[in-house]
């Protein structure tokens, strides 16, 4: 099995220096690249030779438009075709990650295992590019864990500032606040966790900018039911996740970035207090209550309750 990780992060936030420590975490293991974006210094050959480690570089825009959606997908079959352990996607700064997640699920890739995705963070300019650039939030969308680099060049003022903003679209989101793109020891595990819906320590803070829906579902729902229940509502949402009963399929954990929808199996050991609970991120001028209505209208007999919250 091999696992695919992503690293996302908008211009110039460091991910080619994330990606040489991160790379460094797999020592042993045979690892694939997809670089679709290099940093002037790149990641040198020396590197790549003592990892075992071999690089494609797709150029000539983002990767995951829908136009080159395909490119993408067949650098991932040759990828596979080597039989690695890990793949490792480091995205344009201007792309639109969750292209990834759409192709994933809509293409079949045997022998892969989705890991999760790292969003990279310029603690000095995030929140001007933020709030003019919209691939800032669907790369937060998209991601598991937020790196927030550079933090040796902001005032606690700016930090305080990154932080609110991130919070404001992911509350749920872990946050790590590095310079050099420096990652600590367990920063697999934190991935992982996050990954899997497990973030102990991780608060649902409140804040005046994000919007958040519960929404509690029965197991009268067939996989492809629950589908499209969730579906007609994601475009208007940042982020699902949860973990639901199916009639055919049992239990599944829900994991979607926009319109890109994953159903896999829930963990065997789940608290039954967390089946049947959605959690749905959402932010400001995105019409949820209409669209979520709507949904609840057309399966109600699979809805609980649903109940909204705004900082």
């Amino acid at each position: 099995m091999s696992g695919l990780y992503l690293v996302t992060g908008f211009l110039g936030a460091g991910k080619t220096t994330f990606l040489k420590q991160f790379l460094s975490l797999f020592s042993g293991q045979r690892i694939r690249i997809i670089v679709n974006e290099f940093g002037r210094e790149g990641v040198d050959g020396a590197l790549l030779a003592r990892l075992d480690a071999q690089l494609k570089e797709i150029t000539g825009g983002s990767v995951f438009c829908a136009c080159r959606l395909d490119q993408f997908g067949q650098a991932l079959r040759e990828a596979l075709a080597g039989d690695p352990d890990v793949i490792v996607v480091e995205a344009s700064g201007l792309s639109d990650p969750t292209g990834v997640r759409r192709l994933l699920t809509e293409q079949d890739f045997p022998g892969l295992q989705y890991r999760g995705a790292v969003c990279l963070v310029d603690a000095v300019r995030f929140p001007k590019v933020y709030e003019t650039a919209r691939a800032c939030t669907r790369q937060l969308a998209a991601s598991d864990v937020a790196l927030v680099n550079k933090a040796d060049l902001a005032d606690e003022g700016q930090l305080a500032r990154v932080r609110a903003l991130i919070e404001g679209q992911r509350p749920d989101l872990p946050v790590i606040v590095t310079s050099y793109a420096k990652i600590p020891p367990d920063f697999l595990g934190t991935l992982a966790a996050a990954q899997n819906g497990d973030r102990p320590g991780a608060l649902l803070t409140e804040d005046l900018t994000h919007r958040r829906a519960t929404i509690r579902i029965n197991g009268a729902l067939t996989a492809a039911e629950l589908t499209h229940f969730l579906r007609m509502f994601a475009e208007q949402t940042y982020r699902i996740k949860g973990f639901a009963d199916t009639r055919d399929r049992g239990p599944v954990q829900v994991d979607a970035v926009g319109t890109a929808l994953t159903l896999s199996p829930a963990p065997e050991a789940l608290p039954p207090d967390r089946l049947g609970a959605l959690t749905v991120l959402s932010g400001a001028g995105m019409p949820l209550r209409a669209a979520v209505r709507e949904a609840c209208a057309w399966y109600e007999q699979a809805v609980v309750s649903v109940e909204y919250r705004c900082g």
